[in-house]
């Protein structure tokens, strides 16, 4: 009611009622008054009663294609976990690491970087939760480690121009302004400054309190692969060589073209083929199915920005500031897009914001690729709420990490998040225009 009073001077009655109402919803996510699932239904019936979208426009937002690839990907971690193939994998992946509690953190945390710097990074999210989940063994550990991988694998897909959505768009509108590209090369140049430093926040961060706590694995225990283990990894094999290969880098190579959601949603299914599965459909009680609720609505809340047209009421009145100071530009952009896509898809909210920062470039005489790639950056490092990226939902689905705890670490990396790209723009980045 306090967000509806306040709001509607600014932006209308209508846009007071939705900003009320998504206030209201992230408000019983953060106090968890209520089941997550529950919750994330919650806009089918509140968002037609208040006029804000239809009923059918709503649930609609409940089966958009993402959500195949969360329920391929879940079918493939459940492979993986019903093989024991992530103990196989953890066992190899942790000898090259200390075996202390920060240590994993810091090698899931490597790991996550680099495999969403080149696959999605939902993807990667969803093939390396088993892992959390064998490397520690008790609740506090397997949340830092669950943590660990939700955070990188967004951190992670900033380093390269194909690792996130975001950063696709950013090149799109580039071509589209007809301002020079940014090659792959200095993209990765670009970044260094706003992951690796980051990623550092992170492992600090997620390892005070582990001194003491015991991992759950014992590296004695080697044993060879199973002719399952060895089948599920070819399996993963050849699906991460499809991903790679689909993968476009511009303007070298065009990809394969094949939707990666499909791709993986098959792949999923394939665990249930005759003889050569590993999956039962009884098995599938176990995919958690208050993450697509979930995601159905952050969906839901995006369509609501855009059909009471607050998304372009909000870019009008960004366009009215004027700003002479570079730092306080670029400070504003960050923390807005920061805070902004932790309730509205990065994709969306990227898209929505490159023609409005585009535009206050040219109002401050500002140079437009800076703020852009300010604004492309910020809008992956959301790690507050569940629904701000597809990790972060990944992360709530493990079932060891409350939205409560998501939001205090969240909030330290994404203030952490924030210097780190204000620093970057104001002294680094402008050595590359």
């Amino acid at each position: 009611m306090i967000i509806y009073a306040v709001t509607i001077p600014v932006f209308g009655e209508l846009q007071g009622r939705m900003l009320g109402s998504v206030a209201f919803l992230v408000a019983l996510w953060t106090n968890e008054a209520l089941p997550l699932g529950v919750v994330s239904l919650l806009p089918v019936a509140l968002f037609p009663a208040l006029g804000i979208l239809s009923t059918n426009s709503t649930s609609l937002n409940y089966s958009k294609s993402i959500i195949f690839l969360f329920l391929g990907g879940f079918l493939l971690a459940l492979a993986v976990e019903k093989t024991e193939l992530h103990k196989v994998i953890a066992r190899k992946l942790i000898r090259f690491f200390p075996a202390t509690p920060r240590g994993v953190i810091f090698a899931l945390g490597i790991t996550s970087a680099f495999l969403s710097a080149v696959l999605s990074n939902t993807t990667t999210a969803l093939l390396l939760l088993p892992l959390a989940h064998y490397l520690g063994r008790d609740t506090g550990l397997k949340m830092r480690l669950v943590l660990a991988i939700s955070f990188v694998s967004s951190i992670g897909g900033v380093m390269t121009p194909i690792g996130t959505p975001p950063n696709l768009i950013l090149l799109g509108f580039l071509e589209q302004q007809g301002m020079a590209p940014i090659s792959f090369i200095r993209w990765m140049m670009m970044t260094v400054p706003v992951v690796l430093p980051l990623l550092g926040v992170m492992a600090y961060l997620l390892g005070i309190g582990t001194r003491g706590q015991e991992l759950g694995y014992e590296l004695s225990a080697m044993q060879p692969m199973t002719v399952d283990q060895k089948r599920l990894f070819s399996l993963l094999g050849m699906l991460a060589l499809l991903l790679l290969l689909n993968s476009p880098i511009q303007p070298w190579y065009g990809g394969l073209g094949i939707n990666e959601k499909g791709l993986i949603l098959f792949f999923g299914l394939l665990m249930f083929s005759p003889k050569g599965g590993f999956l039962q459909w009884e098995d599938t009680r176990r995919i958690p199915y208050e993450i697509i609720f979930l995601f159905g609505a952050g969906f839901s809340i995006a369509a609501a920005f855009t059909e009471t047209g607050f998304d372009q009421k909000l870019a009008a009145t960004l366009l009215q500031l004027s700003i002479d100071s570079l730092p306080v530009l670029v400070g504003l952009i960050a923390l807005f897009v920061s805070f902004a896509t932790g309730l509205i898809s990065n994709t969306a909210l990227t898209a929505i914001m490159l023609p409005v920062v585009m535009a206050l470039a040219t109002q401050s005489g500002v140079d437009g690729r800076l703020l852009l790639m300010v604004a492309t950056i910020c809008a992956s490092y959301a790690f507050m709420l569940p629904i701000s990226t597809p990790p972060n939902a990944i992360a709530m689905s493990s079932g060891v990490v409350t939205v409560r705890q998501m939001a205090a670490y969240g909030l330290v990396m994404n203030l952490a998040g924030v210097v780190l790209v204000l620093i970057s723009a104001l002294f680094y980045w402008p050595l590359f225009h």
